[in-house]
């Protein structure tokens, strides 16, 4: 009886874990606890490739409606070229997000248009695609392999559109954190299959119980520029007005 123990926990030991497909891991990624609300407060730094760098402070809010779509707005709060400005998206079914931006020098709300998604958000290496929320079914995801990423389990995974032209990118490559589901390195390729940015993770903390990336860098390879975000204050499942998530708070910077 003791040899047919050990030579089941043997040949156990011995078989590799049930595989997980990159649809998978996109789903556990997508499912993963990010609390009710988010509200941040974040320190932007560009960095041109020269090294000459411009700091900012901005704030985020962060919900999801009764329906399930996700809304969120950002206000930069420094230096006084950009105070002011505030930029709102808001999630649609089954069509693209709407975006609107505030700037304090027009006086006005602008909605964003469809053919401004690769342009730069803000003088960032984030564009206006960068911030929508994107359909899981809109991609094909294939697991390359998995390894270690700076000490951590990764399942690595390569996403592309369905739709080339739906797309900036032709294709991203994600290092998922395997416990977290947190992509901790994210490369994204051009339209001619080059590499054209990566966004890197630094720091990941536990904030109020949930996984939270508190460091992080976009960078572009081909221009040398980038742009660093490292987290101030987070806080979640605060009790957010419906009112912040508007056109008028854009234009008022009030919410009742």
């Amino acid at each position: 009886m003791k040899n047919s123990i050990v030579f089941t926990l043997l040949v156990a030991l011995a078989l590799p874990a049930a595989a997980i497909t990159g649809r998978e891991v996109a789903e556990n990624m997508q499912d993963r606890d990010t609390g009710d609300t988010t509200h941040a407060l974040v320190n932007m730094r560009l960095v041109d490739d020269g090294g000459d760098t411009s700091d900012r402070v901005i704030e985020q809010y962060g919900r999801e409606d009764s329906q399930g779509l996700t809304q969120n707005v950002i206000i930069f709060h420094q230096p006084a070229s950009v105070a002011d400005t505030r930029f709102l998206t808001r999630e649609n079914e089954g069509r693209d997000d709407d975006q609107w931006i505030y700037l304090p020098g027009l006086q006005r709300v602008r909605r964003i248009g469809g053919n401004e998604g690769d342009s730069s958000f803000m003088g960032t290496d984030f564009t206006y695609d960068d911030l929508q929320t994107r359909d899981i079914d809109e991609y094909q995801y294939e697991l390359l392999r998995d390894e270690e990423y700076e000490g951590r389990p990764v399942h690595v995974v390569e996403t592309t559109p369905n739709d080339p032209d739906t797309s900036q990118y032709s294709r991203l490559v994600q290092w998922v954190d395997r416990e977290r589901w947190l992509p901790l390195k994210i490369e994204f390729y051009d339209k001619d299959g080059e590499l054209l940015k990566v966004n890197s993770v630094s720091r990941v903390e536990r904030v109020q119980g949930y996984w939270t990336v508190i460091n992080n860098t976009m960078e572009n390879v081909q221009t040398g520029h980038r742009t660093e975000l490292a987290i101030q204050r987070f806080q979640y499942d605060e009790n957010l007005p419906n009112s912040l998530f508007t056109t008028n708070f854009l234009e008022t910077g009030r919410a009742r």
